[in-house]
């Protein structure tokens, strides 16, 4: 016959392997700051290098978010304290800052590239390569 009590502690101590167990909050809250730093390079990137490397730090946002996606469904939400609720406030706070720089650096260059096609329709339009000067109609 089965004996209850051992079975309830050895499925116990089965369970309570780490490395079965899903990822903790710590976890989450690492993730979240490597996150939140990323995005604050990247903010401050935009808003004071001009060679600053967007596609770069698009990928590691990229991969950061990835991981925070993989650390909350192994969490849940239920399974957050605190701390982790302020860091995702905090965050979501650098995200919306740094969605204004970056619309900012597009508009930006937008507004070069309207320059650069504007000089080049004034100098296409000067008649120096209009089709009339090469005989053609």
């Amino acid at each position: 016959m089965l004996d209850y009590a051992q079975y309830n502690s050895d499925a116990l101590s089965r369970e309570a392997t780490p490395d079965q167990m899903p990822q903790r909050p710590a976890s989450l809250g690492a993730i979240i700051s490597r996150i939140e730093q990323t995005i604050e390079d990247e903010t401050n990137g935009l808003k004071t290098d001009m060679n600053f490397d967007l596609k770069t730090s698009n990928a590691r946002k990229s991969r950061y978010l990835y991981e925070l996606t993989r650390a909350v469904k192994g969490t849940g939400a239920t399974h957050l304290v605190a701390e982790q609720r302020d860091a995702i406030v905090r965050l979501r706070a650098k995200l919306a800052e740094n969605e204004t720089a970056i619309r900012n650096h597009l508009a930006a260059v937008n507004e070069v590239a309207g320059l650069i096609q504007g000089a080049i329709q004034r100098a296409e339009a000067d008649g120096t390569y209009s089709a009339g000067e090469f005989g053609r109609r």
